[in-house]
């Protein structure tokens, strides 16, 4: 096997380079057509979707089939090859077949899990069959894929990974509410044009927003994807592209915000954020600490502490005990000491005013307590706080979701009153059975199972031809040999010759039973494709003999190739 792809991808490509390098139903059967009167290429079929080019052929020299398939593509796509080059990519033998089982799982779609791929797959197996370029190893190749593909959908939730991260993503954003009804009438920016993104815009448009914005670092990506939006049949939503120096401005206007960019570094800041919500409210918003929740957290009785029930017997202690006390409060924390330090000095302390904390602190707060305790012969009941007003946090009026890894979002936008943040940590604490990684691990699992059975198949299927021809010159020889015996002994009878033929026959099967077996099982193992020439070698097997063999067998499946893929 010689496989080889050549093509482009949104991966690989901008917009602007895909809409031009874009093929239609005439041009594609005449770049197949084209395609195998080239000299290295023996079968074509080309995929070509909204999102991809690619050129597949069974080639005998692979550095000049990669020459002569981009300089075809170039030539059929009306893209230069100098300017096409960068951005091709290539796959030869078993990465070749392993890229186009992800591509069939979904696994390389801009959607992750979308299931439209498939279609396209079967059409493009359709046309080369109709063209006829595929042979036996694209026939057998893309049939497979078919089958891959539907196993991986069949198996996993690999059609739902996409749309699970970013639904879920969504209702987090929304605190469990339906994002349908959130989400009405409400103005989105999108940041990113990505697989992910373009998810969450379509997702978002969907469920009713208003309007989205589209920003992103190229800007063809953002107006293809507003194009899309705009133009689809299930939606009714204003849809509009920027480039990523006007997202300060759109932070203003917005209500919502998705993030998924392939940028290393931070996207949107917090001082951003704060921005763009100083431009809403009118007033910056205030930092909110992080550790309020747990400083709130309600207070023993007061009955904790007392004499009765202290926790702390200090006549169990020894005198002398050290000056910092750790023999009388270990394992006591720095708020609880801090209260009893308070209250021994006739006050009352908020904690979450004070701002104290950390291990100079937490010292500070044990010697206070350890020296207040050597004064009054025990440890002061613990008393509650007096209760201290604190205003509201404010409702968010900015829902951020970060789906980007690493985060697009500053980390530090989660304590902007007025900012609600989902990113994908908070999203991975939320549901800790990752399902969606689960899924894609498991089709990569499929896909790489798939690809070695097939390879083994493919190995296999290339001896079988010297196999049938060595069988074949068996039987000549057995019938030459009977033709002779007949000769010399021309009064045997026909019971006595029968008798004869078929223990020669016998023989002949049994000595070649075992090394037939065996190689068939030793060519299907990588780097097995030599022993047929082996074969071919040991029992001086002519050339034109296993050809022809592979040509009848070839004949015999026009039949399945005729009726189209399944």
């Amino acid at each position: 096997m010689s496989l080889l792809v050549v093509g482009l991808s949104h991966r690989s490509a901008p917009v602007s380079v895909l809409e031009r390098a874009s093929l239609g139903v005439d041009a594609q059967t005449k770049l197949l057509q084209d395609t195998v009167a080239a000299e290295p290429a023996t079968e074509s079929a080309v995929l070509a979707t909204c999102n991809r080019i690619e050129l597949y052929a069974d080639v005998d020299k692979f550095h000049a089939g990669v020459a002569e398939l981009s300089t075809l593509l170039a030539q059929h796509s009306g893209v230069g090859l100098e300017e096409l080059t960068p951005y091709l990519y290539v796959h030869y033998e078993d990465r070749a077949v392993h890229h186009l089982f992800s591509v069939a799982c979904g696994l390389d779609s801009m959607v992750v899990g979308e299931g439209q791929i498939l279609g396209q797959i079967k059409d493009s197996l359709a046309r080369a069959q109709e063209t006829h370029t595929a042979g036996r190893l694209l026939n057998d190749l893309f049939q497979q894929a078919l089958r891959v593909g539907k196993r991986a959908h069949s198996e996993t939730g690999i059609d739902r990974a996409g749309q699970s991260l970013v639904t879920f993503g969504l209702e987090q954003l929304s605190l469990g509410a339906p994002v349908e009804g959130w989400v009405r009438g409400k103005k989105a920016l999108v940041i990113g044009a990505g697989s992910m993104s373009s998810l969450a815009a379509a997702t978002l448009a969907r469920a009713g927003v208003a309007e989205i914005v589209v920003a992103n670092r190229t800007p063809d990506r953002a107006e293809r994807l507003a194009q899309i939006l705009t133009e689809g049949d299930d939606t009714n939503v204003l849809a509009r592209a920027v480039p990523m120096t006007s997202v300060p401005f759109e932070l203003t206007r917005a209500d919502v915000v998705v993030s998924c960019t392939g940028a290393t570094g931070l996207v949107l800041t917090a001082d951003a954020v704060a921005a763009g919500v100083e431009s809403r409210t009118g007033e910056e918003p205030p930092v909110v600490d992080l550790d309020d929740e747990a400083s709130a957290a309600p207070l023993p009785p007061t009955s904790v502490g007392t004499e009765e029930g202290c926790p702390l017997d200090l006549s169990a202690v020894r005198p002398g005990f050290s000056v910092m006390g750790e023999a009388a409060v270990a394992g006591m924390d720095a708020a609880t000491l801090e209260q009893h330090a308070a209250w021994a000095a006739g006050t009352t302390v908020d904690r979450r005013r004070t701002g104290r904390g950390g291990p100079e602190a937490d010292a500070e707060l044990i010697g206070a307590l350890a020296a207040t305790a050597s004064t009054v012969g025990r440890i002061p009941e613990r008393r509650r706080p007096e209760p201290v007003a604190e205003p509201p946090r404010p409702e968010p009026v900015l829902f951020l979701l970060d789906l980007a890894m690493p985060r697009d979002i500053d980390a530090a936008a989660h304590r902007l009153a007025g900012v609600r943040l989902v990113d994908i940590e908070s999203l991975a604490e939320a549901s800790a059975d990752a399902p969606m990684a689960a899924d894609v691990d498991q089709v990569r699992r499929i896909v790489s199972d798939e690809v070695a059975a097939f390879g083994a198949a493919q190995r296999a299927a290339h001896i079988t031809p010297t196999v049938v021809a060595l069988r074949s010159m068996a039987a000549d020889v057995v019938a030459g040999e009977i033709a002779r015996l007949e000769g010399r002994l021309p009064g045997l009878d026909d019971k006595h010759r029968a008798e004869i033929t078929q223990t020669v026959r016998r023989v002949v099967d049994k000595l070649l039973h075992a090394p037939t077996v065996r190689v068939k099982q030793l060519a299907a193992e990588p780097g097995g494709a030599g022993y047929a020439d082996a074969l071919r070698t040991l029992f001086d097997l002519d050339p034109e003999t296993v050809a022809s063999v592979s040509r009848a067998e070839e004949s015999t499946e026009k039949n399945a190739e005729n009726r189209g893929p399944g």
